[in-house]
């Protein structure tokens, strides 16, 4: 197996290209569980019958965790709106599309996304009251048993030679609200500084799905809770506007 073209670096790990395959390299700081996890996630959600690359195997190189997948030959969602922004609308219709589908399916042995997000909320860096007023509002939201992919964004879809659009990166993958992932993508835009692509976004998924941006709104100080534990120092100030805004309008 050979380590010798990297094609993407991410905190904590490094992804390779060996022929046919890609090499998703982790270094100590992730654990065992959490490598397994992201396998097996992507092993239930490969089952539901979409376009993902296929996964081979889970194994260590020089002790270090590895996930083995199919490399697809292709460019990103992202990189394609950032070649051509005048078609940038198209493309962005194209994304919500493959996020709808995701939500079409079952994966009735993925975690649930309530718990997940529970958790999230306890482990935030929020005092009682916050963290008590959260809670609430998930409790309050029915639950769903949809597949969530958890950070769907452009950089995650690979649109093939063929054209053929393949989803990528499942490790968040969760079974439920459909409207708790939109609330997660329309974040990760806002993260990115790109608040004209999130409103876009917001309003294309709305009007496909038929689904009121008031509901997506009641996740947005929930997401804004669990992106809040990964501490990220420079996101702080901004997503505590989002978890302390109890209504949106």
């Amino acid at each position: 197996m050979k380590l010798d073209t990297i094609i993407a670096v991410r905190p904590a790990k490094k992804v390779y290209r060996d022929e046919d395959k890609v090499i998703k390299l982790f270094d100590e700081r992730f654990s065992k569980a959490d490598v397994l996890n992201e396998a097996l996630n992507h092993a239930r959600v490969e089952e539901t019958g979409l376009k993902i690359p296929k996964l081979f195997e889970v194994t260590k190189i020089e002790n270090e965790w590895a996930i083995i997948f199919e490399f697809i030959e292709g460019k990103t969602l992202e990189q394609l709106m950032s070649e051509h922004p005048e078609k940038r609308l198209e493309y962005m219709e194209l994304f919500v599309d493959l996020q709808m589908t995701v939500h079409a399916q079952k994966s009735p042995l993925l975690t649930k996304l309530h718990n997940k997000m529970s958790r999230k909320i306890a482990q935030a860096d929020l005092d009682a009251t916050t963290r008590y007023d959260l809670h609430t509002r998930l409790d309050g939201i029915p639950p769903h048993d949809k597949v969530c992919h958890g950070d769907f964004n452009p950089s995650n879809i690979i649109i093939s030679v063929n054209r053929t659009p393949y989803i990528l990166d499942w490790a968040h993958a969760t079974q439920g609200n459909a409207s708790a992932d939109v609330a997660r993508t329309y974040l990760l835009f806002s993260l990115s500084g790109d608040t004209a692509g999130a409103e876009t976004y917001l309003n294309l998924f709305c009007k496909k799905s038929d689904t009121a941006k008031q509901y997506v709104q009641k996740w947005m100080p929930i997401v804004a809770a669990s992106q809040m534990v990964k501490g990220k120092n420079d996101e702080k100030a901004f997503l505590s506007r989002w978890i302390n805004v109890t209504d949106y309008v």
